[in-house]
């Protein structure tokens, strides 16, 4: 049985395809793919999602769902943030069915927080039997996780993302000291205003801002998740990288090794959320997943268990 899930976030669109290895729940991921679409533009400013990243997205996300079919699958799609804030989302959902006959469901922060959870539980060695942290750095919002012995102690989701931090805070490139700094303090006091502190001595980091951060720092021209996941950003690497993308405009990140030149334009925001993350945390360093949540709602729906979304 082949199952693929889309997760419409606030910056890309993904889709992760894959087929149950054994009766157990296990599967066997054949394409993760990724488009940058940007949902989420200009939505701090507006309140709502522009007619131009409506249709882009839409029609992204149906391409996904015909490729997805066109392999023998079954298709679940899911919204994140900017869905569960825009005022237009409605709209949005009715355009996917027009073009997918599919339903789209948005799920809630603490609903993101729990697959991301799932993610870590399946794909991280021993993390059941840890005391960890897990945090999902997105577009529109940031996800936590704190765990104990593999048991959620808590779990909540903070409305500060790579894609919302430009654009209140890095606007123009390249970027001062001082508006760098500012940034980081500011993003640092919502996420623990939010909730964020020391729990565990485990951090994990899961999604394309933490993978695009790791890839840097592996230099690598072609992405290689099988590198990526398990390995370790330190914050030296963390904050080296920061004023690296500080200090050049954004053309000249997009000819940075190892990252996609779409995400060019965030990735100063998404590399202050997880410096913030780590300070608050009160680590030196995490381990990076390449797994997330659409990973974790693949086990789930492998697995055949009831949601309420």
């Amino acid at each position: 049985m082949r199952k693929a899930v889309i997760d419409v976030g606030t910056n890309s669109i993904k889709c992760c395809l894959a087929e149950s290895a054994e009766n157990d729940g296990s599967f066997t991921v054949l394409k993760d793919s990724v488009s940058i679409t940007r949902l989420g533009e200009g939505l701090r400013e507006n309140g709502g999602i522009s007619a131009a990243a409506l249709e882009r997205n839409a029609r992204a996300a149906a391409d996904f769902v015909n490729e997805a079919r066109a392999a023998g699958a079954e298709v679940k799609i899911v919204g994140t943030m900017a869905l569960r804030s825009a005022k237009n989302a409605g709209a949005f959902i009715v355009r996917v069915r027009e073009l997918t006959g599919e339903e789209l469901c948005v799920i809630t922060g603490e609903e993101e927080a729990l697959l991301l959870y799932t993610a870590v539980i399946a794909g991280i060695p021993k993390a059941a039997e840890s005391d960890f942290v897990a945090f999902d750095a997105g577009g529109g919002s940031t996800e936590f996780v704190y765990c104990a012995r593999g048991a959620i102690k808590r779990k909540f989701s903070i409305n500060v993302g790579c894609v919302l931090a430009t654009d209140a805070y890095f606007p123009e490139t390249p970027v001062s000291a001082e508006k760098l700094d500012f940034a980081r303090a500011r993003i640092k006091k919502e996420l623990s205003e939010g909730g964020v502190a020391p729990g565990a001595e485990m951090l994990v980091g899961l999604g394309g801002n933490i993978t695009a951060l790791a890839a840097v720092k592996h230099k690598m021209a072609l992405y290689d998740a099988e590198v990526i996941h398990g390995s370790t950003l330190t914050l030296c690497d963390v904050r080296a990288q920061m004023a690296d993308y500080a200090a050049k405009t954004i053309e000249e990140r997009r000819k940075i090794l190892g990252l996609h030149p779409q995400r060019a334009d965030v990735i100063l925001g998404g590399a202050c959320i997880v410096e913030a993350a780590m300070e608050l945390c009160g680590v030196h360093s995490l381990i990076v997943s390449d797994r997330g949540m659409r990973h974790g709602l693949l086990y789930k729906l492998f697995k055949k268990q009831r949601h309420d979304f």
